[in-house]
């Protein structure tokens, strides 16, 4: 939440209600970042993946998202893994 309406965390804790601030975690997990330019490279990440996958060569492996977004730390876990951790 730090810099939400250009404020610090002490402010926000200050101004935002509990119910507010669920709300707001509730957002970003549907729509993720409200940072623009982690919005903006994600976008182009995605772009990326399509057409390098699409025009990579025969038995070269797919590349992931994860490969062309510099400043976003690939997850520990894929989604298969935790599925089988969790059963």
């Amino acid at each position: 939440m730090c810099g939400i309406g250009g404020r610090t965390i002490a402010e926000a804790q200050q101004r935002l209600s509990y119910d507010e601030f669920c709300r707001w975690v509730a957002f970003r997990r549907r729509r993720g970042s409200l940072h623009w330019g982690m919005r903006i490279e994600r976008s182009i990440a995605q772009l990326s993946t399509l057409y390098a996958n699409a025009h990579r060569k025969k038995g070269a492996e797919p590349l992931s998202i994860h490969d062309f977004m510099l400043h976003e730390d690939e997850p520990e876990l894929t989604l298969e893994q935790a599925m089988e951790a969790w059963q």
